[in-house]
Formats: C-alpha cells, sequence, structure tokens
C-alpha cells in the first residue's frame, strides 16, 4: 500500500495546470496595455466631454436625438472594456467588449464611407484621424490584439466584481456630465427655432446668430465681410428684424452661408440688441457672447478669438 500510495502521490503533479510560456504571457500583456490605453484614452474623453462628443457625433451623420445619448454610452463601454482587460481575471470579458466595439466602429464607417470619406474622426485626444483606408487598417491592427489578449489569459470570474467597475464608471460619467453643465453660463437659447418650415435645434454646438435688416447698407457690408470668414464647424442663423421677404435676397447679394428664421420676437426677448447689425455667440443652447461691433476687423476678431471662425 504504502508503494501504491507513492506513486500516486508521484502521479498527481502531472495533472496540475503548466505555467504558460513567459513569451505567451507577455504578448496577453502588451496586447491588453495597448488596447487598454487606446480605449481608456478614447472613453475617458468622451465621458468628460459627453456634449463636445455628441457634437462630433452629429457630425458623421448619427441622429442629433441620439448623440448625447451614444457619447456617454460609447465612453461608458470603451472606458469598462479598456479597465477589465487590464485585470487577468477580467481579460476576455475585456477583449470582448474592445472587439466588439471596433468591428462596431468599422461597419459604421463602412456603410456611411461615401459620405464621410476625409472627415475627421480622431478618438485620442492627441491623435488625428480621417474616414480613410488608414482608419480601418488602424482598427483592424487593434482589433487583431483582441484575441492576443484573450486566448491566454485566465477564464473570466467575478461577475460582481466587473458590475462594480461598471457602476463606477457609470457614476463618474454621470458626475462629468453634470459638473459639464454646471459650467455652461449665459442665456439660454430656446430648444427650438424655425427654419424653412421646420424645427431647427439650437442646443447643439456652435451657432451664430445674426440679426440684421435687410436694407441696412452697413448690415450688408458687415455679412458680406463674414461671407469670407472659415466658419468651420459652426452654423450661422440670420434673423431679419424686418422686411422678411427680402431676407433671402440679402444671403444671396451677400454671398454669407447661413439659414434663415423669422422667429425675431422670441429671440430678441432672449438676446436684446439696439441696433443692428448684432450677433449672439451659442454653444450648446447657451450665449458665449453677444456681439456689437461690425467694423474694422469685428466681428472676425472676437468670433476667432471664441473658436467660432478659423
Amino acid at each position: 500500500m504504502g508503494s501504491m500510495n507513492d506513486s500516486m502521490a508521484q502521479a498527481r503533479p502531472s495533472f496540475a495546470p503548466m505555467a504558460l510560456p513567459g513569451w505567451k504571457t507577455a504578448v496577453s500583456w502588451v496586447s491588453a496595455v495597448v488596447l487598454a490605453a487606446a480605449f481608456l484614452a478614447s472613453g475617458l474623453w468622451k465621458v468628460t466631454d459627453a456634449q463636445g462628443w455628441a457634437i462630433r457625433l452629429t457630425q458623421l451623420r448619427f441622429p442629433e436625438s441620439l448623440s448625447l445619448a451614444a457619447a456617454l454610452a460609447v465612453g461608458i463601454a470603451e472606458t469598462m472594456g479598456g479597465v477589465l482587460i487590464l485585470v487577468p481575471r477580467f481579460r476576455r470579458w475585456g477583449a470582448i467588449i474592445t472587439g466588439l466595439l471596433l468591428v462596431a466602429f468599422m461597419i459604421y464607417m463602412a456603410v456611411n464611407y461615401t459620405a464621410l470619406k476625409g472627415a475627421d474622426c480622431s478618438c485620442f485626444p492627441i491623435v488625428k484621424r480621417a474616414v480613410g483606408p488608414m482608419f480601418f487598417v488602424g482598427d483592424a491592427a487593434l482589433l487583431l490584439l483582441a484575441p492576443l489578449a484573450a486566448v491566454w489569459a485566465k477564464p473570466a470570474s467575478g461577475l460582481r466584481g466587473a458590475l462594480i467597475i461598471l457602476g463606477a464608471v457609470a457614476v463618474f460619467a454621470g458626475l462629468s456630465y453634470g459638473v459639464n453643465e454646471a459650467r455652461q453660463t449665459g442665456a439660454k437659447a430656446p430648444d427650438n427655432i424655425t427654419v424653412a418650415g421646420q424645427p431647427y435645434s439650437l442646443q447643439h454646438g456652435k451657432i451664430f446668430l445674426f440679426f440684421f435688416d435687410p436694407e441696412c447698407l452697413h448690415c450688408l457690408d458687415a455679412a458680406k465681410r463674414m461671407s469670407h470668414y472659415n466658419w468651420g464647424d459652426t452654423h450661422v442663423v440670420a434673423i431679419p428684424i424686418q422686411q422678411p421677404q427680402f431676407a433671402a435676397g440679402f444671403l444671396q447679394d451677400t454671398k454669407l452661408n447661413a439659414v434663415i428664421s423669422n422667429d425675431l420676437k422670441e429671440l430678441r426677448s432672449i438676446f436684446p440688441f439696439v441696433s443692428t447689425p448684432a450677433g449672439v455667440a451659442l454653444v450648446n443652447g447657451r450665449e458665449k457672447a453677444p456681439l456689437t461691433k461690425f467694423e474694422g476687423e469685428e466681428p472676425g476678431a472676437t468670433l476667432k478669438q471664441l473658436g467660432f471662425v478659423e
């Protein structure tokens, strides 16, 4: 019996799990760290600037009504994936999340490729990217890292711990959004005005309200000069204070790229002015600054300082 027990004791180690070769562990960790760095940078940027990212998503043809919710949801998912993939017992879950996000990004860009080709799609604070072949090459390279991080990782376990991390990330995103909302100052614009008979949102992005008199030569001169500005992603809304039937001809003569709204009464009650031309710079539906000077370098100098023109 003694010799049989000894033999069994010696046989047990052969059934114990063998340690992974060092290179496999290294590949798993390097892949995880690279993915974590990419997704944490992208995710934290979104959850700390959800309002700004909502604007970027609308520029990428995402529905405006869903853009803010999407920015928060994607930011939380990216941050969650980046955190999980760094923890060995959560790594496989993190690899699944990051892999699915990359596939979703590539599918969305492929479907909208014709309309978005050349558009800025930078997900990282420093790295600049545009929609094009290299976008897919970069995301495909990251996608290859997901299985490399997961295949030699421990089996995933500890669902409760992962849910706690998700809760913490969601709370952080909510607090960041609340702080950004609280920082917004200035008079609040109406949620929507009417442009060409349709509702037009004033709550997202940079919008310049231009109050003018179609029969005013000073307004005409100002509009002609503003037509040469590089407005970038700023939208211009022109509001005639009288003779609205001449507004379209005014824009045609001055070549100012703007939409026309006749909601003068509501807008003037919120943003009063003495004479025209006059302007209001809005950011995410809040007044950033009123503009009353339209001579010499103005309003270009002020608009450039505010980031409304390039």
